[in-house]
């Protein structure tokens, strides 16, 4: 039973990027800082003079970042983020931050970028300077295997949790028919907190990333499934203090080589066992 629930959770991620594929061809060519002018603003040229980076991300993410055995924190935002340091000539600092504050944190300085499986939204474009996408996502919701859903129907006069400050929690508002069904919206810390409490019967349902969730079948061995209805399909960027256009360019620009070489192809294949990455395509 396992088997299919994994096969069928890495088969939706797969179709999610082969779908909008089609669609991102289509797309502006204006998408991401590079078709902004850069300005005089001095982001790179700070940090390449304090000779370090610092990236804000949730610790508790997988796979995109998070802690193993040896709680170091690893994972594929942290890989990619690694190397354009490293050919930068300069210190990846990783700075686990509590996500409901993501944007306070960059804001007063404490951080350099948002880069942990960070959704690009209208709000948050309005607010921060992102890089191009990166990478597809969509929001989905997980259930034990043995519950009696199969449609967000199905969810009607259940409790449904999700990560405070989350981009699940502008999915649910968008689905207002499922909010306005549901007993109980839980708000989480992170998601692993969601997860074991969705194990024990606190929840009947979470709604979060496809690629998180796949990723936590996979490693867990829990009895979870994904639902066949997505709520909302997403991408995933590089967020950075408004005006920061230099500091993201140039990352950006970074990740576009790593890409030309076989660098993204080779760390996303090692996360995801293909290269669904969005970079150079």
């Amino acid at each position: 039973m396992m088997k299919r629930v994994v096969m069928f959770g890495c088969c939706a991620l797969f179709a999610l990027n082969s779908a909008f594929a089609g669609a991102k061809q289509e797309a502006p060519a204006s998408k991401g800082p590079q078709q902004e002018a850069p300005g005089s603003d001095a982001s790179l040229q700070n940090v390449l003079a304090k000779k370090k980076l610092i990236l804000g991300l949730d610790d508790s993410f997988p796979p995109m970042g998070f802690r193993n055995e040896s709680n170091e924190i690893v994972g594929y935002d942290v890989d990619l983020a690694k190397e354009v340091a490293s050919r930068l000539g300069i210190e990846l600092v990783l700075q686990p931050i509590d996500w409901n504050a993501k944007e306070q944190e960059l804001n007063t300085g404490e951080i350099d970028c948002i880069w942990n499986g960070f959704t690009i939204t209208e709000e948050r474009k309005a607010a921060l300077t992102f890089t191009k996408p990166y990478l597809k996502n969509a929001q989905v919701i997980v259930v034990k295997a043995d519950a009696p859903y199969t449609t967000l129907q199905d969810l009607a006069g259940k409790k449904a949790g999700l990560q405070a400050g989350s981009s699940s929690v502008e999915a649910l508002n968008e689905a207002a028919a499922l909010k306005a069904s549901l007993k109980e919206v839980v708000e989480y810390k992170e998601y692993l907190t969601a997860l074991m409490d969705l194990e024990v019967g606190g929840v009947d349902a979470i709604i979060m990333d496809l690629v998180v969730a796949n990723d936590n079948i996979n490693r867990s061995g829990k009895a979870f499934r994904i639902l066949g209805e997505t709520l909302a399909p997403e991408e995933f960027g590089i967020g950075f203090r408004k005006g920061d256009l230099a500091l993201a360019n140039k990352v950006w620009e970074t990740l576009e080589a790593m890409a030309k070489d076989g660098t993204v192809s080779r760390l996303t294949e090692k996360w995801f066992g293909a290269d669904i990455s969005m970079i150079g395509k």
